[in-house]
């Protein structure tokens, strides 16, 4: 999938050369561009916004395309595209007033029309695994109007229409009407935003251009390239040469080292999007399995479907261990998906299984998985199979492949075994879903503001959607699901919401080992500017890359 350090650093100085042969972020003359580096560990997963999974995907996105509101860091929307905005009193029709003047990057003007046709798109694009699922079931009608609006109606008035839009990417009509909407990879990837695809190497390189004619938020420099690394020791390096002027992530074990070096700064604190990191539990029951037409081939270990064994597994695993060992204390005990850093909606009431291996032991040996041939290797009831279990993640990852080991460790003392595996992002994300065509997985999410998208993963509508990671089934959470989502009354519906949470909890549907830290690196020595003082990090986000600027 990606390449030996030795192409990247290869690669990286003919870049370099390429943008003039100035040191990164320097300008050597007054007519070279300013180029910004940065270093991650991923690489988007695809550039069609309505297909893309991966959180590399959608910061590339935010930076070259427009919605019509942005997310700030502390949590709140702005409108962006539009003037103004009217609702009717009954709270089913929205009606924007678009911009003048706003204009596509190849010149073309951007209306009403592109955004009605953007919403209209993911709305009836139902291959569109969130965008079509989460995001637009209440939208009744889109339509543009002459005078350059967009009137948006509901089925049903909803208590987040902000956060439904902040993620549906206003595209060009003008491109994508000619276009298959699943099959359209979108490389030249035409958009309005800050910055301009100029050229993209899946699992290498993003090279953006800025858009110096943007209507809101005009960026200093010239370029930013995105360059992936697949060693994380190199990507450390890279910040500590001044290869990267700044890198996304980090193992937690550089924090200490990377804070004495000279012109770097370290930054830690709240994810933009609060992470999850999960345990994932293949619970696929047979008829709850998608068709092969939709992808299913279901070869879950069948104990796994037993909350027995997950509950087991749950009482083996030393959560603050993995938080002291992997993340070096930079995080908290997780309990469900919906992370304590999204504040109210997160159920803080809820109380954890204690790291207790006897009580898992006495939970297996009377559910009746023991080892009857006394290889330490607990067998299901019937002795046919063995608790032996395929554990993957994705060979970008810095925290899992740690994490697997202890787990490993952990699990042995209860007579569990893994066939532990590093897996390409990509063919991860086939095996998960809709096909559940794993044991257990350690992956991640990155939260949206509101805890619909996170809540909407349990559903057993998202099962054959390819959002289901476990196929977790349960009619009664589905219904509360639906409930929260037009729940009007802001304290109604975070019970519903902390209810949800416990329904899930109790049947261990997930384990949540941790909830991860932000850690993100900077030059002081390059670029000035860098938005560091807000409630969350995210150095990568606009909303710094459109500020800074070469140091002088």
């Amino acid at each position: 999938m990606k390449h030996r350090v030795l192409y990247i650093l290869i690669l990286a100085a003919l870049i370099l050369s390429a943008c003039g042969g100035a040191p990164s972020g320097t300008n050597g003359a007054t007519d070279e561009p300013s180029v910004v580096h940065v270093g991650w560990a991923g690489s988007p997963d695809s550039l069609n916004p309505g297909l893309a999974i991966l959180t590399e995907s959608y910061t590339i996105f935010d930076l070259v395309y427009d919605s019509m509101y942005n997310l700030n860091l502390d949590g709140s929307f702005t409108l962006n595209l539009a003037d103004s905005v009217d609702r009717s009193d009954d709270g089913l029709v929205y009606t924007f007033k678009i911009k003048d003047g706003i204009k596509w990057h190849d010149g073309k003007p951007l209306t009403a029309e592109d955004v009605s046709f953007s919403y209209n798109l993911y709305k009836d694009t139902p291959e569109y695994p969130y965008l079509n699922g989460y995001y637009t079931p209440y939208f009744s009608s889109i339509e543009s109007t002459e005078k350059n609006e967009v009137v948006l109606t509901l089925t049903e008035a909803i208590p987040n229409l902000e956060s439904q839009l902040v993620f549906l990417y206003i595209i060009p009509k003008h491109i994508w009407e000619n276009e298959n909407k699943v099959e359209f990879e979108n490389t030249a990837m035409i958009g309005s935003g800050p910055f301009k695809m100029a050229e993209y190497v899946q699992n290498e390189f993003v090279r953006l251009t800025a858009n110096k004619e943007h209507f809101a938020t005009p960026p200093k420099v010239d370029e930013v390239i995105f360059q992936t690394f697949e060693n994380q020791d190199a990507l450390v390096q890279a910040i500590k040469t001044g290869q990267m002027d700044m890198i996304t992530e980090m193992p937690n074990t550089a924090v200490a080292s990377l804070k004495t070096v000279e012109n770097v700064e370290v930054v830690v604190g709240a994810p933009f999007s609060p992470g999850v990191s999960d345990i994932i539990f293949n619970q696929t029951e047979e008829e709850n399995c998608p068709t092969p037409e939709e992808g299913g081939i279901c070869t879950g270990h069948p104990a796994l479907r037993d909350r027995n064994v997950r509950l087991a597994m749950s009482h083996a695993t030393d959560k603050q261990k993995l938080i002291d060992v992997v993340l070096l204390g930079l995080g908290t005990p997780g309990l469900t998906l919906i992370p304590d850093g999204l504040g109210v909606w997160y159920n803080d009431s809820l109380k954890d299984y204690e790291f207790d291996v006897a009580q898992a032991n006495q939970i297996l040996d009377d559910a009746g998985y023991l080892d009857t041939d006394g290889d330490k290797i607990r067998e299901l009831p019937d002795g046919s199979r063995p608790l032996t279990f395929r554990l993957n993640w994705p060979s970008d990852s810095i925290s899992a492949p740690r994490t697997a080991e202890l787990l490993s460790e952990m699990w042995g003392e209860i007579g569990i075994t893994l066939e532990m595996q590093a897996v390409d992002p990509d063919a991860l994300t086939s095996q998960c879903c809709p096909a559940f065509d794993f044991d257990i997985m350690l992956w991640g999410w990155a939260s949206d503001p509101d805890p619909s998208a996170l809540l909407y993963v349990y559903t057993s509508e998202a099962i054959p959607t390819g959002s289901s990671e476990t196929g977790y089934s349960n009619p009664v959470y589905d219904d509360l699901y639906a409930k929260q989502q037009i729940e009007l009354d802001f304290e109604a519906r975070k019970a519903i919401v902390w209810e949800m949470q416990k329904i899930v909890h109790e049947d261990v549907v997930y384990i949540i080992p941790f909830y991860e830290q932000a850690t993100q690196a900077y030059r002081t020595d390059r670029f000035t500017g860098w938005i560091t003082n807000q409630a969350k990090v995210e150095l990568p986000d606009s909303s710094s890359l459109v500020l800074i600027e070469p140091v002088k």
